[in-house]
């Protein structure tokens, strides 16, 4: 596959190329992400293999509303997501019915609703996205586009220059126990 380099979500080869199993680098709410439509299982392992990740952890799944969770929430948890929602804080909830490409044996999954116009807006069109940082295990993530490129090249199909990162502030992550109990992991 050929290299890209697109200046917005909104370029239809960005629709166009997750719609057919493809890797996007862009921009997130947060940093740049690594994004691979969450229902495709050879879309998630190919930026596993191209991030190196270790396949047992869980990436963060980019929703546009509540009707992309897998599970229904409990009511407390229903709660707590619509108090947070959108914005940069991933609530991790339980799972029994996300797929095993997602859940990694955590039965959990990690969500979270960006605040982000474009963001959504493509979500709307492709459905959930995951979004682990533009990087390889161990390395920094990228807060350029030709950081980005640097580390993947030709590996992912279409990257979206969205400008430097100037706040690599990650996300606050808060998990929801079975119990309703809620804790903050970061």
């Amino acid at each position: 596959m050929n290299m890209k380099i697109v200046k917005s979500l909104a370029d239809s080869s960005v629709v166009s190329t997750l719609r057919r199993g493809g890797v996007v680098v862009a921009r997130t709410d947060t940093i740049y992400g690594i994004l691979a439509r969450a229902n495709d299982d050879q879309a998630v392992a190919r930026v596993y293999d191209q991030k190196d990740r270790g396949h047992h952890k869980s990436p963060i799944m980019l929703i546009h509303d509540m009707s992309q969770l897998f599970d229904e929430p409990t009511e407390h948890a229903r709660e707590w997501c619509q108090t947070h929602w959108p914005g940069k804080v991933t609530i991790v909830l339980p799972s029994t019915k996300s797929p095993a490409w997602i859940h990694r044996g955590n039965h959990s999954v990690a969500y979270r609703m960006p605040d982000h116009v474009e963001l959504t807006t493509l979500i709307e069109q492709v459905g959930p996205l995951i979004a682990p940082s533009a990087n390889p295990e161990g390395k920094v993530p990228a807060m350029t586009i030709n950081q980005a490129v640097a580390y993947f090249g030709d590996e992912v199909d279409i990257y979206v220059d969205g400008g430097e990162v100037t706040d690599n502030t990650p996300s606050r992550i808060l998990k929801v126990t079975p119990d309703g109990d809620v804790e903050q992991l970061r």
